[in-house]
């Protein structure tokens, strides 16, 4: 976890418990894309998978952000860090994909 989550996620559980909710998906959607690249599954069966597995992940995602803009604790921090609570799950957008 990033230095500027640590904070937020040390004082609001909620958020932290989103956030490893949000991690987790991630990482299983791009573990399912790159079995699927490497072993080259084609067929409607798991591409099916691959975009219940990027629902989730997205769903997650938004459930986090709407989160960081409603919880009065989140914003605190986000304030006292200087972050713009915009951008507070950049650790998340940021982490690299498989194509």
């Amino acid at each position: 976890m990033n230095k500027q989550l640590s904070i937020e996620a040390a004082v609001c559980r909620e958020h932290q418990r989103l956030l490893e909710e949000c991690q987790r998906a991630l990482e299983i959607w791009n573990e399912d894309r790159a079995e699927s690249c490497q072993f080259r599954f084609i067929g409607s069966e798991a591409g099916d998978e691959l975009l219940r597995l990027q629902a989730k992940y997205a769903r997650g995602y938004t459930v986090l952000q709407n989160h960081e803009h409603s919880c009065s604790v989140c914003q605190l921090v986000s304030g006292v860090e200087g972050r713009d609570p915009e951008n507070s799950s950049e650790a998340l957008s940021d982490n690299e994909l498989y194509t």
